[in-house]
C-alpha cells in the first residue's frame, strides 16, 4: 500500500484538513496524560495518568470514565453512564485540534501540552 493510500486510509471519517497532521500514540500521550486540556468554551478534559477522564462543562457539570490510547493515536473514552467515543488530535500550525467521529472540530487553548512541541519528547524531570 502507498504512502498515499495509507494516509486516506488513516484520515477516513475523521474531518481532517491538508493542513493537519495527525498526532501520534507517542505524541497524543504526552499531550493527554496527566494533562487537563481546555476547550475555547471553557470546557475542560481532565486525563488522570492511571486512565481515568473526566468532563467538565462551562456550567459546572461534569462527565466521568475511563479513556485509552490506541496505537494510531485514537483516543477512546467509555463514560461511567454506558455512552463512549472516539476522538483524534490533529496540528494544525501552532494549533492543536480535537477531531470527533462524527466530523466536528474543537480546537484547544493552549493545552499545557502543546506549550512544549508535542512531537518532541519531554526530557526526564521536566513538566
Amino acid at each position: 500500500m502507498s504512502a498515499q493510500a495509507a494516509s486516506a486510509q488513516e484520515t477516513q471519517g475523521w474531518a481532517v484538513w491538508e493542513a493537519d497532521r495527525l498526532m501520534t500514540s507517542e505524541e497524543t500521550g504526552l499531550l493527554v496524560d496527566g494533562q487537563t486540556l481546555t476547550f475555547f468554551d471553557g470546557g475542560q478534559s481532565k486525563f488522570s495518568v492511571g486512565g481515568a477522564y473526566s468532563y467538565t462543562y462551562p456550567g459546572g457539570r461534569s462527565a466521568f470514565g475511563r479513556y485509552r490510547i490506541a496505537p494510531d493515536g485514537t483516543v477512546c473514552i467509555a463514560f461511567r453512564n454506558g455512552f463512549g467515543r472516539c476522538d483524534r488530535y490533529v496540528q494544525n500550525g501552532a494549533r492543536i485540534v480535537m477531531l470527533t467521529q462524527k466530523g466536528e472540530r474543537f480546537p484547544l487553548r493552549d493545552p499545557q501540552g502543546a506549550k512544549k512541541d508535542p512531537a518532541q519528547p519531554r526530557r526526564a524531570g521536566s513538566n
